[in-house]
């Protein structure tokens, strides 16, 4: 059996930038809703853990809980 290889960091930034695209949301939006979450981070932080991919679950969910996505597309259909 062929094993299949995926870019796990690639395919999380890019549920993270979709669900910010298809709400209009800059980095910026996204920091400021994450403080008012309590999450104090800085727009050009945000961006560079997206842009990395390393961010954790916990980030991901805080991200996802601040921009109000309560379901997410983990693909393209």
């Amino acid at each position: 059996m062929a094993s299949i290889t995926r870019d796990w960091q690639s395919q999380v930034k890019g549920i993270l930038k979709a669900e910010l695209k298809r709400r209009n949301l800059s980095y910026a939006d996204l920091a400021e809703r994450l403080g008012a979450l309590g999450v104090k981070d800085n727009e050009r932080n945000i961006s560079n853990k997206i842009s990395r991919g390393t961010f954790s679950a916990a980030f991901l969910v805080q991200c996802l809980e601040a921009i109000g996505a309560r379901t997410i597309h983990l693909d393209d259909t």
